[in-house]
C-alpha cells in the first residue's frame, strides 16, 4: 500500500495536481510529466477533441470540402454555421492546422484594449491567438463591438505573416457568435474585410445565419455543420468509453444521445457526469440535467400554477437569476416554451409558439431582454387564465 511519504516523494507538480507518480516515475521527462498532469485534469470533451480533418467522425462531405479548401491556392472568407455542439469550432481548428501545421494549435491568451472615441474609458477584450490566427468574440463587449471589429482587423492587416516557411501569406481572424453582433458592427465588418483582403482572411462562426446581414453573407463561402444524429453520438460515446477503459452501456448511451438534443458537447459532458456519479454504468442510471435547466422547469411550473401579479413578480425574480448566471436569453425562451408545451392543451400550443416568436423578435431588436421576457410571460398568463375560465365555466 502506498504511504504518505511515497506519494510526497514525487515532483512538486504531481503534489500540486494531486496525482500519483506515473510510471516510470523518476525517469519521466518534465514535458511528459506536464502532459500527464494536464491529461488527467482535462474534460473528456476537450481531451478527445479531434485536431485533424482526417480524424473527424461524421459529415465526411464537409470534411472533403474543407480539405479541398486547405489544399487550394487561396482561401475565401468563410461563414461556418450550425447548431450548438455540432462541431463548428473543431472543424475550424482542424482546417487551420491543415493550412498552417501544428503551430496553429499553439495558442496563447492576449488581452487587448482600444481607446473609445469620446470617452475616457478603454474597451478591453480577451483573445486567443497563435502565430497564424486570432480568435475573439466581439459580442462580449456589447455596444462597442463595432470598434473592436475595426481595430483588430486594422491591427492584423498592418503586418504580413511573420513565418516565411508558411505557404500562406495571410493570417486568419476567427470571429465567434457573429449572429450576436449589432447591425452597425456587421456593416463595419463588411467594409473592413473588403479593405484588408490581401493580408487577412475571415472565418465567421455562428448558430443562426439569418441574423447575419445579406452583404456579409454574400462575401463569404457558407459551410453548414449539421448536428450529429443520435446514432453518431452513441458511436462517439462508445469510442470515448473505450479510450478511458470503461464498459459502455448501450441503453444509457441512447438515453444520453436523446437528452442531449443532438448536442455532442453536452452528451460528452453528461457521460462524464454519469461516470463521476456512478460506475459501472447501468441501463436505468439517473441522468442529471444541468441546474439551470431544472430551474427553468421550476419557472414553467410557477407560470402555470398562479396567473396573478404575485406570480408574475416571482417569475421575474427567477428570470433575473437565470440572466445573472449568463444563461443566453434564446436558450431560456426555448427551454421555457418546451416545458410549457409539454403541459398544455393542443389549442394553446399554437398561441404559445406565435407569441414566443413575436417576443423573441422584439428581444433581438431591443437591448433589455428582461422587459420582453416579462411581457411574454404576462401575455401567456392572460391566455392561460382565459383558457381555464372558458374550460370550467
Amino acid at each position: 500500500m502506498e504511504t504518505g511519504s511515497d506519494r510526497g516523494s514525487g515532483s512538486p507538480l504531481t503534489q500540486w495536481v494531486g496525482l500519483e507518480k506515473p510510471d516510470p516515475g523518476p525517469n519521466l521527462a518534465p514535458k511528459e510529466l506536464l502532459a500527464a498532469a494536464v491529461s488527467k485534469t482535462m474534460l473528456w470533451v476537450d481531451k478527445y477533441r479531434p485536431t485533424a480533418l482526417a480524424d473527424l467522425d461524421y459529415h465526411p462531405e464537409v470534411t472533403k470540402r474543407l480539405t479541398n479548401l486547405a489544399t487550394a491556392n487561396d482561401l475565401p472568407h468563410l461563414l461556418v454555421y450550425g447548431p450548438s455542439g455540432a462541431g463548428k469550432k473543431t472543424r475550424i481548428m482542424a482546417l487551420l492546422r491543415e493550412l498552417y501545421g501544428d503551430g496553429a494549435l499553439k495558442v496563447r491568451l492576449e488581452h487587448k484594449s482600444f481607446a473609445n472615441p469620446g470617452r475616457t474609458t478603454k474597451v478591453e477584450i480577451t483573445t486567443v491567438a497563435s502565430n497564424y490566427h486570432i480568435e475573439m468574440n466581439p459580442s462580449d463587449v456589447g455596444n462597442n463591438d463595432r470598434l473592436v471589429v475595426q481595430e483588430v482587423l486594422k491591427e492584423i492587416a498592418q503586418y504580413h505573416l511573420a513565418d516565411t516557411n508558411s505557404k500562406r501569406n495571410f493570417k486568419v481572424v476567427l470571429l465567434m457568435e457573429v449572429d450576436r453582433l449589432s447591425k452597425n458592427a456587421q456593416h463595419a465588418l463588411r467594409r473592413t474585410m473588403e479593405k484588408y483582403t490581401a493580408t487577412c482572411r475571415l472565418i465567421l462562426c455562428c448558430n443562426n445565419p439569418s441574423k447575419v446581414i445579406d452583404p456579409l453573407r454574400s462575401r463569404c463561402l457558407g459551410i453548414r455543420i449539421g448536428a450529429p444524429t443520435n446514432e453518431q453520438i452513441c458511436t462517439i460515446l462508445q469510442g470515448v468509453c473505450a479510450k478511458e477503459g470503461l464498459n459502455y452501456c448501450a441503453p444509457l448511451g441512447e438515453e444520453l444521445a436523446q437528452k442531449s438534443e443532438r448536442n455532442l458537447r453536452r452528451a460528452l459532458l453528461m457521460l462524464e457526469t454519469c461516470r463521476v456519479q456512478s460506475y459501472p454504468f447501468t441501463a436505468n442510471q439517473q441522468i442529471q440535467l444541468p441546474a439551470w435547466e431544472d430551474y427553468i422547469c421550476a419557472l414553467a411550473k410557477v407560470v402555470l400554477q398562479e396567473q396573478s401579479p404575485a406570480g408574475l413578480l416571482k417569475a421575474r425574480e427567477m428570470l433575473y437569476e437565470l440572466i445573472a448566471n449568463c444563461i443566453p436569453s434564446e436558450v431560456i425562451l426555448r427551454v421555457l416554451c418546451r416545458e410549457l408545451m409539454s403541459r398544455l392543451d393542443d389549442d394553446l400550443k399554437h398561441e404559445l409558439i406565435h407569441w414566443a416568436a413575436y417576443y423573441e423578435h422584439r428581444m433581438q431588436r431591443g437591448s433589455k431582454d428582461i422587459f420582453h421576457f416579462e411581457a411574454f410571460i404576462a401575455k401567456f398568463m392572460t391566455l392561460y387564465k382565459k383558457f381555464l375560465l372558458d374550460l370550467y365555466m
